[in-house]
């Protein structure tokens, strides 16, 4: 932090700064023959890959973790994934709590950049609350998924699986060591088992619902009417989400991947489905099976994501509800986005529009350079890859393991940049601009 005060860097600057240091820190470890079961090094694309689909909480990856890392190595995966879900300012704020150390106006105010929040007051009781809240659900999580797993294999490493599967199901991460029972199968054994499904979606909403939702909900409970206006957009609209999604995900699947599944197995699998490309990553049905009905929505809910100030990706549901209020806002002629009987400022508009062209644009370019340098894949699958990639969401239809090293690079400038945040990496690059007093002439054009 002081390194930062002599550098006059942004918050954005040292985001991108912060994250690109732990990618690298984890992609040495993980290129260590130590880390890998064989005792032979991992290629350090591969590490490089893995380190950082793990610190950017997304789940892809070219080896199973099970089966081609250590003990040590898996690990440093958690590890990564833990910090990664946190985010790097907020473990360097739970260690400055820990040491008792003075957190002072700037590190109060990289807090604040760091949760998306307008306010600096209450920023240090609001990280508090954050970790404890994130060790206790963890906790809870782990300690259930233990006792689970503790009939299907030994307590050391039913206790391991507990932590790691909890932790990496909060941070929305979709790392598995489920390899022991098949490479690359996820949680696909689990597809019926009541207690990992409901446990692993209450940790996967839980993380991306975001930690300021967490706040109001704390502070005001169950009153929805006290609920800031975020909180409000954010519950609303992914209650509608996990409900139509799952819906329509039985009704994609019923005739395809589910047709020998009872009502309980049909409920667990649609909601799982519903709720994993939020960016979890897990699966409990083979993804590359789904129809193309459902792998384009998974895209559509790959796009959207979780929400601002949490462990997910994508665009986010606040975007989301903008460019949908935008739409109706237009088709009414009105120039006021209002819901919950608020208006939101302008302002929100140009950075949501700009979030959303910056997203599609860099994906879209991605998808035209993989189809060049591996036209042996399917359009579609590097379609699903590739938004997989920057929504840090971890699900695949299998390529990943096929993907050559341009490919490689290009999935992992997505991860980072999905986790970063695309329009933080612009301005990381950028330099700020002084306001003018004099403006060019105004004219109008032609839209639509």
């Amino acid at each position: 932090m002081k390194f930062k005060r002599r550098l006059n860097l942004s918050y954005a600057q040292l985001s991108a700064i912060g994250f690109l240091s732990i990618i690298v820190i984890g992609a040495i470890l993980l290129s260590l023959p130590v880390s890998s079961n064989s005792g032979i090094g991992t290629p350090f694309i591969d590490a490089f890959f893995t380190a950082t689909s793990a610190t950017c909480v997304t789940g892809l990856v070219v080896y199973d973790t099970y089966n081609h890392f250590s003990t040590f190595g898996q690990l440093v995966i958690l590890t990564l994934i833990q910090i990664g879900g946190l985010g790097f300012m907020m473990v360097g704020t739970m260690f400055m709590l820990v040491l008792r150390k003075k957190i002072g106006i700037k590190e109060r105010s990289l807090l604040k950049d760091s949760f998306s929040i307008h306010y600096i007051g209450g920023v240090v009781r609001l990280a508090q609350h954050i970790i404890i809240g994130t060790f206790l659900l963890e906790g809870i999580g782990a300690l259930v998924l233990s006792i689970k797993f503790s009939f299907e294999m030994n307590l050391t490493s039913a206790i391991f699986n507990g932590i790691f599967h909890s932790v990496s199901a909060f941070c929305n991460a979709g790392f598995d060591l489920m390899g022991r029972y098949g490479e690359f199968t996820s949680l696909t054994r689990y597809v019926s088992d009541t207690v990992v499904n409901v446990v692993i979606m209450s940790l996967i909403v839980l993380g991306g619902i975001g930690y300021i939702v967490w706040e109001d909900v704390y502070n005001n409970k169950l009153n929805f009417k006290k609920y800031k206006l975020h909180s409000k957009i954010v519950l609303t609209t992914t209650f509608f989400l996990i409900v139509i999604s799952a819906i329509t995900f039985y009704f994609f699947e019923k005739q395809n991947l589910m047709t020998d599944f009872g009502f309980k197995e049909n409920v667990l699998a649609s909601l799982f489905q519903a709720i994993t490309p939020r960016t979890a990553g897990f699966n409990t049905i083979d993804t590359a099976f789904l129809s193309e009905g459902s792998k384009l929505l998974t895209i559509i809910l790959m796009i959207i994501g979780g929400s601002p100030g949490s462990t997910a990706g994508g665009i986010k549901t606040t975007t989301f509800v903008v460019g949908v209020l935008t739409v109706l806002s237009s088709i009414r002629r009105s120039n006021d986005l209002d819901i919950f009987h608020r208006r939101l400022e302008d302002s929100i508009l140009i950075r949501a529009f700009s979030l959303m062209t910056i997203y599609l644009l860099g994906a879209m370019l991605a998808i035209l350079i993989i189809s060049f340098v591996q036209p042996e894949l399917k359009l579609g699958d590097i379609a699903f890859e590739v938004y997989s990639a920057i929504g840090t969401v971890g699900m695949s239809t299998g390529i990943t393991k096929k993907l050559n090293i341009a490919s490689k690079i290009i999935i992992i400038l997505l991860m980072y940049c999905g986790r970063v945040g695309s329009l933080s990496v612009l301005l990381a690059v950028t330099k700020n601009k002084k306001n003018v007093l004099l403006k060019n002439p105004e004219e109008k054009i032609i839209i639509g």
